[in-house]
C-alpha cells in the first residue's frame, strides 16, 4: 500500500484502487475514489475545511489517522474502519461479499409474475459504486429524508431517485420526491453519520438483505461519502448541517396557518370566498396558496385574464385583510412560439436537449413542454429574473412543484442532455438535483427582487436544499395511515437537515372525514409548515366544511398555534445556529432511553413540549410514554414523573400535550394573522415553579438581523425572584411591555429607554 500526505489530505493506493481521505474538521472526514466524474458537490457550498490536527501512525499493514474526535484506520486492501475518540466502533468496512437476498423465484415464476404486473425483482441500481459496512445487532438507522415507513429504517431498503408517486404512499415504497442520502446510525449507543454525495440513482439496504451488513450502491458517479462524528445524535446533526447548510431564519408570518386547494385559484371570486369564510369563522390564517389554475393556460409567469379583473389589486386587497398569496410554478415551459418565456429560452439555449441536439420536449400541464437547464447559473439567473413578474403582482413567495422532474409522456430518458454546472452532462446525473437547482434559482431570484427572506416551497430536492427552501411531503392522501406516517416522516426530515417541513393537513388525495381532519389539525399543530391542501375533485376539507364540532376544534388549535408563533420562531433561531430540528423524535432528546428509539406516535417541539396525537380512528384515549424528568399536562397542570407510561384521556377535542415542568413559553396575543413587527406587548407564561428562557426578536422579515439588528431577552421567573434582561440590544423596537404570568399572579414590566432595561410596575 502506498501512502501520501498533503496537509489534511491523505492518499492511499494499492494495485487495484486509490482512495483519497480529506479531514475537513475533527468530526468530518471525506472518502473519495475518482471514477471519472466531476468531484464538485451540489449539496456542499464553500470551503468547509478548518485547520485540524491529525496524528498519523503507520505500521506494516495499517495506517491510522486520528483527530480529536475520530480515529480512522486503513489496511493494505484499503478497508476503512472508523472509531470515536474512546475507540467505540462506528463505521466498519465489511470484509465479506454481498449475498443477494434469496427471493425463491425461478425464471418461470418470474415471467408469470411479470405478466400479471408484479415486480418480483429489486429496483436496486447497478453496483458501479458499492460500499458495504458491518451491521451490529443493536444498530438503529435514522434520516434519509422523507422516506415512507417508520422512524427506525433498519430492515428496509430505499432508492434515491426523485419520483412523482400519485398512488397512496405505503411503507414498502422505495422512493418518493426527494433524495437525501444522509444516514444516521447508532451502534451500541454511539452515533455517527454517513452522507453519500452522489446524484445518480442509488440504493440503500439497511439490513434487509443480511443481518451482518448494510450497504449503499449507485449506478454511476464517484465513490464520494462523508463520515460524520459527534458525541451525541444532536452533534452529528449539527456537524452534518455545518457541511450541507442550515435552514435560514424564515419570515415570521411563514409560521402561520396556510390554506390551499387545487382549484381555488380558477377565479378571483372563489379565492375571495375562501378569504371571507376564514375571517367570518374567526380562523387565523396568513397565506392562501394559488395552484396551477391561476395561470394562463398553465404558462409559467402569466396570469389568466378571463376570471381575474386585476390580479395586482386583488392581491393587495387580500393583503389588507391579513392574507398573503403564494403562487405555484412548474419547471415545464409551454411550447408556444408566441410565448415570451419559451422564446427567450430557445433563443438563449436554456432548455435541455435530446442527444441529437434538438430541444427535448415532453408533456406536462400546459401540453408540450420543455425543461430549463437549472444547473447552469445563467439559466438560474434568467429564471430568477422572471420571478419578478409574480413579485410585482404581490406574491409573497414561490411554490416549486413537478420538479422531480415529473412528466406525462413517460419519464425523461437518462440520456437527455443537461449541464452539471460546468460541462455537458445527462439527466441520469441531474435528475436528483433538478429540484434542488430550481429551488436555488427561486430563492436567489426572490432575495434579489424583495430583499426579504425568501419563501420557497419545493416538492423535489436533494441534500442541501434546506438552505433555499421549505418542503412538504408531496401528494399524501386522506388516510389514517398517512396521518400516522406524518410523525416519523417529518421527524426523519428534521434529522436530515430539513427543519422547515410539513404534510398536507387533511390529506391531498381521496376524501377526508370530519374525525380525520380534526385529528390531523391536532397532530400537525406544531409542524413547521402548517398548510391544509387538497386536490381538485376530492371532498372539500376547509375547517367549516363539516360544521360543528369540527369547526370549533379546528379554531381551537389554530389559535393555540398563533399563541405560540414566537416560541416556534425562537426554535428556528436556534435551529439556524445548530441545525437541530424544531419538530423532533424523542430519541433525539433522549438517545439513551431504549423505549423511544423506535417511537413513531409521539414527537417533541424543541426540548420542552411533548405531543402524543391520536392517529387511530375512533380512539378517545391512548398510552403516552413520558421520558425522564417531570412533566405537566398542558391543559390541566396535572404533574407526572418521567420514565413512565400513563393513560391519557383524549376526547375528540383534546390533543394529549405535555410540557416539561419549569418551562417558560412566550405567549402571543390572539390575532387573525401574524403581526410581524408587533412590539407593544409580549407575555411569558411559567409552567411550574421557576424557569429560565432566552427569547429572540427581530423585525421578522429581512436580513438586518445578520448585522446585529435583533434583541435577546433573558427571562427568569420564580416565586422569589423574576428578571428580564436584554443580553443583546440591536433592534430598535423592543417590547414596550412584558407580562410575566404565573399560575396565580401576573407581573407587568415596562421598558425604560433611558436605562435600556425593564422595570417592574409597582
Amino acid at each position: 500500500m502506498d501512502f501520501k500526505q498533503n496537509e489534511q489530505t491523505f492518499t492511499f493506493s494499492n494495485d487495484q484502487r486509490k482512495i483519497v481521505l480529506t479531514v475537513l474538521t475533527p468530526e468530518i472526514i471525506r472518502v473519495f475514489e475518482d471514477h471519472g466524474e466531476s468531484g464538485d458537490s451540489f449539496a456542499i457550498e464553500g470551503n468547509k475545511q478548518i485547520q485540524t490536527s491529525v496524528n498519523v501512525t503507520q505500521n506494516n499493514d495499517q495506517i491510522e489517522l486520528k483527530t480529536a474526535s475520530l480515529t480512522l484506520t486503513v489496511n493494505s486492501d484499503l478497508r476503512l474502519n472508523v472509531y470515536d475518540n474512546h475507540q467505540h466502533p462506528l463505521v466498519l468496512d465489511y470484509a465479506g461479499k454481498r449475498t443477494p437476498l434469496d427471493r425463491s423465484v425461478n425464471p418461470e415464476q418470474e415471467k408469470l409474475a411479470a405478466s400479471e404486473g408484479h415486480d418480483v425483482l429489486t429496483n436496486e441500481a447497478d453496483n458501479r459504486v458499492l460500499v458495504i459496512k458491518k451491521l451490529a445487532s443493536d444498530e438503529q438507522f435514522y434520516g434519509l429524508g422523507d422516506k415512507t415507513g417508520y422512524l427506525d429504517k433498519r430492515g428496509y431498503e430505499y432508492d434515491n431517485w426523485n419520483s412523482d408517486v400519485p398512488e397512496p404512499h405505503v411503507e414498502s415504497m422505495k422512493a418518493l420526491y426527494k433524495s437525501i442520502p444522509f444516514l444516521i446510525g447508532v451502534k451500541q449507543g454511539h452515533p455517527y453519520g454517513l452522507f453519500f454525495d452522489n446524484t445518480y440513482k442509488s440504493h440503500f439496504d439497511l439490513g434487509k438483505e443480511s443481518q451482518d451488513y448494510y450497504y449503499y450502491s449507485a449506478s454511476n458517479g464517484n465513490l464520494d461519502y462523508y463520515i460524520i462524528g459527534g458525541k451525541t445524535l444532536k452533534e452529528v446533526i449539527t456537524n452534518y448541517t455545518y457541511l450541507t447548510g442550515r435552514v435560514p431564519l424564515p419570515q415570521k408570518w411563514m409560521l402561520g396557518y396556510q390554506q390551499s386547494r387545487w382549484g381555488y385559484s380558477v377565479s378571483q371570486k372563489d379565492v375571495a370566498k375562501i378569504a371571507e369564510k376564514l375571517r367570518a369563522n374567526d380562523l387565523p390564517c396568513d397565506v392562501i396558496h394559488f395552484d396551477i389554475d391561476y395561470m394562463d393556460g398553465f404558462r409559467v409567469f402569466t396570469w389568466r385574464k378571463d376570471s381575474y379583473d386585476d390580479p395586482k389589486k386583488f392581491i393587495a386587497d387580500l393583503r389588507k385583510k391579513g392574507f398573503r398569496v403564494m403562487t405555484i410554478i412548474d419547471p415545464g415551459v409551454k411550447v408556444d412560439e408566441n410565448y415570451w418565456v419559451y422564446q427567450e429560452g430557445v433563443k438563449n439555449g436554456y432548455f435541455a436537449k435530446s442527444p441529437d441536439g434538438t430541444i427535448y420536449v415532453n408533456k406536462v400541464w400546459p401540453g408540450d413542454a420543455v425543461f430549463p437547464d437549472f444547473a447552469r447559473k445563467e439559466v438560474r439567473d434568467w429564471w430568477g429574473k422572471n420571478i419578478k413578474y409574480l413579485v410585482d403582482l404581490g406574491a409573497c413567495g414561490i411554490w416549486d412543484d413537478m420538479n422531480e422532474p415529473a412528466s406525462f409522456n413517460g419519464p425523461l430518458p437518462n440520456d437527455v442532455v443537461f449541464s452539471d454546472g460546468k460541462k455537458e452532462s445527462t439527466h441520469a446525473k441531474i435528475h436528483n438535483v433538478y429540484g434542488h437547482c430550481m429551488a436555488k434559482a427561486t430563492y436567489e431570484g426572490l432575495k434579489k427582487d424583495t430583499g426579504k427572506r425568501p419563501y420557497v416551497i419545493t416538492r423535489a430536492c436533494y441534500a442541501g436544499t434546506q438552505k433555499y427552501s421549505t418542503i412538504w411531503t408531496g401528494d399524501n392522501q386522506s388516510l389514517w395511515p398517512h396521518l400516522q406516517m406524518m410523525i416519523p416522516q417529518l421527524c426523519n426530515l428534521g434529522m436530515s437537515g430539513f427543519s422547515f417541513a410539513g404534510t398536507d393537513i387533511g390529506g391531498f388525495g381521496a376524501d377526508c372525514t370530519a374525525e380525520l381532519l380534526t385529528r390531523w389539525i391536532e397532530a400537525a399543530v406544531f409542524s413547521p409548515l402548517f398548510r391544509n391542501h387538497a386536490a381538485a375533485g376530492t371532498r372539500a376539507q376547509e375547517p367549516w366544511t363539516f360544521g360543528e364540532p369540527t369547526l370549533s376544534i379546528y379554531r381551537k388549535y389554530l389559535k393555540l398555534r398563533y399563541h405560540l408563533i414566537s416560541y416556534l420562531y425562537d426554535r428556528f433561531y436556534y435551529e439556524s445556529k445548530t441545525g437541530l430540528p424544531v419538530m423532533r423524535p424523542l430519541v433525539l432528546n433522549y438517545p439513551a432511553d431504549r423505549k423511544v428509539q423506535k417511537m413513531n406516535d409521539e414527537y417533541m417541539v424543541g426540548t420542552d413540549l411533548l405531543v402524543a396525537p391520536i392517529v387511530m380512528e375512533g380512539q378517545t384515549s391512548r398510552q403516552v410514554y413520558l421520558p425522564e424528568g417531570e412533566w405537566l399536562d398542558f391543559w390541566t397542570g396535572a404533574e407526572y414523573c418521567g420514565k413512565t407510561t400513563i393513560l391519557a384521556d383524549a376526547p375528540l377535542d383534546k390533543l394529549p400535550l405535555f410540557i416539561k415542568k419549569n418551562t417558560i413559553l412566550p405567549w402571543d396575543q390572539s390575532r387573525d394573522h401574524v403581526a410581524v413587527e408587533s412590539n407593544a406587548l409580549m407575555t411569558f407564561r411559567l409552567f411550574g415553579d421557576r424557569g429560565d428562557y432566552v427569547h429572540y426578536q427581530d423585525n421578522g422579515t429581512d436580513f438586518e438581523y445578520e448585522n446585529g439588528q435583533c434583541n435577546l431577552y433573558e427571562v427568569r421567573m420564580g416565586a422569589d425572584h423574576s428578571e428580564i434582561r436584554l443580553s443583546h440590544f440591536g433592534y430598535e423596537k423592543p417590547y414596550a411591555q412584558i407580562n410575566l404570568e404565573y399560575e396565580d399572579k401576573k407581573e407587568v414590566y415596562f421598558f425604560d429607554p433611558e436605562s435600556e432595561s425593564y422595570q417592574l410596575k409597582k
